[in-house]
């Protein structure tokens, strides 16, 4: 049982491989418009799934897949060749999903910024239901309450200040 760490180097070194083939030595016309993505490989290095983008319709996801297929003796032989490992692992060559999934995204992503902005729409000439704040008491126009009159005690005068032990300015202690 290999590491994880030499399956993710391998995975690595078979992309390379496989992408350097089909470019240079494949002469194949089908895979003209085809990205190799990623590679996987079991933990025993015995098997590799090798992930891939066609740019094109379906037609040319078909045709790449198919040249592929008759293609896989050869780029088998290469990695073989190229890694020097005891076993080459049998390729096996899966359409990678990435693009669709990231066009879903974007649909979901501009679906909610339209949302967003709808939204927004509405709030701009929205005002609050009880107010700016409805816990806050509008203070009175009319607000006499507070002007009137406070009489000090006998002997305090505004402005003093008891001294210690509860004495008065005015008194003599």
């Amino acid at each position: 049982m290999a590491d994880s760490a030499r399956a993710r180097r391998l995975a690595k070194r078979i992309v390379a491989i496989v992408a350097t083939e089909l470019e240079q030595k494949v002469k194949d016309p089908r895979l003209a418009m085809i990205t190799i993505t990623a590679a996987t490989v079991t933990p025993d290095l015995r098997e590799a799934v090798v992930f891939y983008t066609v740019y094109g319709d379906d037609e040319d996801v078909a045709s790449t897949a198919a040249a592929l297929a008759s293609a896989t003796g050869v780029l088998r032989s290469a990695v073989g060749r190229e890694t020097g490992i005891k076993f080459t692992p049998t390729l096996s060559f899966k359409l990678d999903a990435v693009p669709e999934n990231a066009h879903r995204i974007e649909d979901l992503i501009a679906a909610a910024k339209a949302s967003d902005a709808a939204v927004a729409s509405q709030a701009a000439g929205a005002e609050y239901a009880g107010g700016p704040d409805p816990y806050k008491l509008p203070k009175p126009a009319d607000d006499d309450e507070g002007d009137e009159e406070f009489e000090f005690a006998e002997g305090w005068a505004p402005g003093s200040t008891p001294g210690r032990n509860g004495a008065t300015p005015d008194s003599d202690s």
